[in-house]
């Protein structure tokens, strides 16, 4: 393509906000190709500029070195990285098979650029003129200088040759994993024509089901009637596990829930163990005993034995928690049946409704997606001084369901940032989840004008119904808050290099930090009385029921930090201890781990494994204590609000400008275990997510 044809291609254009449906699959193979060729040729002349000005006793200064290469990375995380948000929200076959064609050449140019030795040479020269630099700068310098080590830029070129083909192997083996699970996921579906079917089961999960069954050949399906179309996708499974009264449609549906993705045409038992085997090739190549010494290198844990230690600290409690909780379920089995992996959704629902009198369904009229939005906007406005308006119309969207919103300065209206809310499941285009992604990261431009962070926050709940619109259960509700956290420290970051902005440079087990803050206020009585008004008559929720939502806040507990233990420590010790001539296979050792760490064993055919994409096709490998470490940070960090008092709206404010200027500020730029110590005033204690999680007596 010519240099005219590059800039008219709009998946090229590497600055502001996308036309996402003018991107397609013959876009993606003529662009990346010709992006490559032109990102290498820049790299050259980087590289031929950095060896003339050694042979000249020259060393390149921050911003002859790092602005260059912040350019090359911004036009390869634009391009790509929209390639790779639109796979999530909008996959397709042909979009799916473009994404792999150019996928292994993506991989091989960005280890191109982190092995490039003129490149380490001159960090490392740089990083020695240590008066010229200020902090953020230093770290992001040393940060870069591991990543580089990281990802082979030490490895002689032979070894260098078989890492490199590793990381290719690696990268097309996630994107299968997740293909296999998103297809699993969508592939199976299950016809309810019989009113008996569909007992116990809410009016608005009906409206689901018969709304899926429209969409599949049964035009005339309603929710009275029927017929209903159960899936595998959260918003069908999750709530008909919990109330079905069909014990026989429950274990139906439980055992393909568990063997999604363990069996032909979509099958990544394999792929499992082959992952497995090359991360821990990968780490022996680095001078690694395992692939966790490798992921925890760049984490705040300083061990495997201080994450295990931590995991232990939370097993003890929650097992004996767990146990009380299960002979309470026990009790309630009907005609005294042993108690299945299949009966924990429904009868935990029933000891809900049972000690609290909640029946969690009930509420979802209180909780409508618009009026959630409006109190957490509120609450925002509230504690970080931010407003937040509604920006439909004035951005290119992927999806009708997309909407578009930007955040200013409360005081003097200044825009900050914006971000997309994506917030409806659509099961066999958008995988499951929910995630917050960078759409633009704050930086200054090479024209010194600043670019405002804008992030895709996506979520997977119910759709609307109908005239209806979107209901939430409480725990959607929990989700988008806890994805809005990852938003504010995205999008409310003061930073200006790219490589320490927003979520950038932090390290991974305190990324959760803000996220799992923010869950904490669906439990705070003002924010509480703000998100929960009935979507017709506007009336408020009752405070009887709201009194439950605070008592029922830690049912469960013992059961749901078990589970929470059971996969941070299998995910641990694969990548610790696992190895392909072990002699026991992947799913071996993880039922092994199950016998100290699950309160009913796994059945035979459960597959969970194959369906865990956080590590085989995320970021979190050996990773997945993350949530436990960065939990400890966010219940100590939410406890600073409390013991100022929720009801001291001038001390709650300070506290909350205080949160805003640190944790969600600072971003990479300072480590964040300081970053914490400067909010709390001292280092991060346990014992506020002890109390929190109710696992203390």
């Amino acid at each position: 393509m010519t240099v005219a044809e590059l800039a008219n291609l709009e998946l090229l254009k590497g600055k502001g906000l996308p036309q996402f449906d003018a991107i397609d699959a013959s876009q993606v193979n003529e662009g990346i190709p010709a992006l490559l060729l032109d990102l290498k040729e820049q790299l050259d002349s980087l590289e031929l500029l950095i060896e003339a000005e050694e042979k000249a006793g020259n060393i390149l200064q921050w911003n002859q070195l790092m602005a260059p290469l912040q350019q090359l990375g911004e036009r390869l995380r634009w391009s790509w990285g929209l390639v790779c948000h639109l796979l999530g929200v909008c996959n397709n076959p042909s979009l799916r098979e473009a994404h792999q064609q150019n996928q292994a050449a993506v991989v091989q140019f960005s280890s191109r650029i982190a092995q490039s030795k003129p490149i380490y040479r001159a960090l490392l020269a740089l990083e020695q003129q240590d008066e010229s630099l200020d902090n953020c700068q230093k770290r992001i310098i040393k940060s870069e200088l591991l990543g580089m080590r990281l990802r082979g830029v030490g490895l002689a070129a032979d070894q260098q040759e078989i890492f490199n083909q590793l990381s290719e192997q690696l990268s097309a083996l996630a994107t299968s994993f997740s293909n296999n699970l998103l297809d699993s996921t969508a592939n199976w579906s299950l016809l309810l024509t019989d009113e008996s079917q569909i007992a116990g089961c809410p009016h608005s999960l009906r409206e689901l089901l018969a709304q899926a069954a429209r969409e599949k050949d049964h035009p005339d399906a309603n929710a009275n009637n029927g017929p209903w179309l159960l899936g595998l996708d959260q918003p069908r499974y999750g709530p008909f596990m919990q109330f079905s009264e069909s014990r026989q449609l429950r274990e139906k549906l439980y055992r393909a829930f568990i063997s999604r993705a363990a069996s032909e045409p979509n099958n990544n038992q394999q792929l499992i163990s082959e992952i497995l085997k090359l991360r821990q090739e990968k780490a022996e190549l680095l001078g690694y005993a395992n692939w966790a010494e490798v992921s925890l290198a760049t984490k705040m844990a300083p061990s495997v034995a201080a994450v295990e230690g931590l995991l232990e600290d939370l097993r003890n409690p929650s097992i004996e928690f767990g146990k009380q909780e299960l002979a309470e379920l026990m009790a309630l089995a009907p005609n005294k049946t042993k108690l299945e992996a299949w009966d924990m959704s429904y009868l935990s629902e029933k000891l809900r409704q049972e000690r609290f009198n909640l029946d969690s369904e009930a509420l979802r009229p209180w909780f409508p997606l618009p009026q959630v939005l409006d109190g957490l906007f509120a609450l925002c406005e509230r504690i970080f001084a931010i407003r937040i308006e509604i920006a439909d119309g004035q951005a290119p969207i992927w999806h009708q369901d997309v909407r578009y919103f930007k955040v200013f300065e409360a005081d003097t209206g200044s825009q900050l940032a914006s971000f997309y809310l994506d917030p409806y499941s659509r099961p066999g285009s958008k995988r499951g989840g929910a995630w917050m992604d960078e759409c633009l990261g704050r930086q200054r431009n090479s024209e010194g004008e600043i670019v405002l962070p804008v992030a895709y926050l996506i979520c997977n709940q119910s759709p609307p119904v109908g005239e209806t619109p979107s209901l939430m259960t409480f725990n959607e509700v929990e989700t988008l808050f806890h994805e809005f956290g990852h938003g504010l420290q995205h999008m409310l970051t003061t930073i200006e290099q790219p490589e320490a902005a927003g979520i950038n440079g932090v390290e991974w087990d305190a990324v959760e930090l803000p996220s799992q803050f923010m869950e904490n206020w669906c439990y705070e009585e003002k924010t509480l009385n703000s998100i929960a008004r009935h979507w017709q008559s506007g009336e408020p929720l009752p405070n009887q029921e709201r009194q439950k939502l605070f008592k029922a806040r830690n049912f469960m507990a013992g059961a749901a930090t078990l589970r929470q233990v059971h996969l941070a420590l299998t995910d641990l010790h694969l990548h610790a201890h696992w190895r392909a001539d072990s002699g026991v296979s992947p799913e071996q050792m993880r039922r092994q781990i199950a016998l100290n760490t699950t309160l009913l064993p796994p059945l035979e055919e459960d597959a969970m494994l194959c369906s865990f994409g956080h590590i085989f096709a995320g970021g979190y490998s050996a990773g997945y204590y993350s949530y436990k470490w960065a939990e400890v940070l966010s219940a100590d960090a939410f406890a600073a609000f409390e013991e100022v008092g929720l009801e001291n709206e001038v001390a709650l404010q300070a506290t909350g400008r205080r949160f805003r200027a640190t944790v969600l500020s600072l971003g990479g730029s300072r480590a964040p275990q300081e970053i914490f110590e400067q909010f709390r005033g001292r280092p991060p204690c346990a014992a506020a997510l002890l109390k929190h999680s109710g696992l203390t007596h």
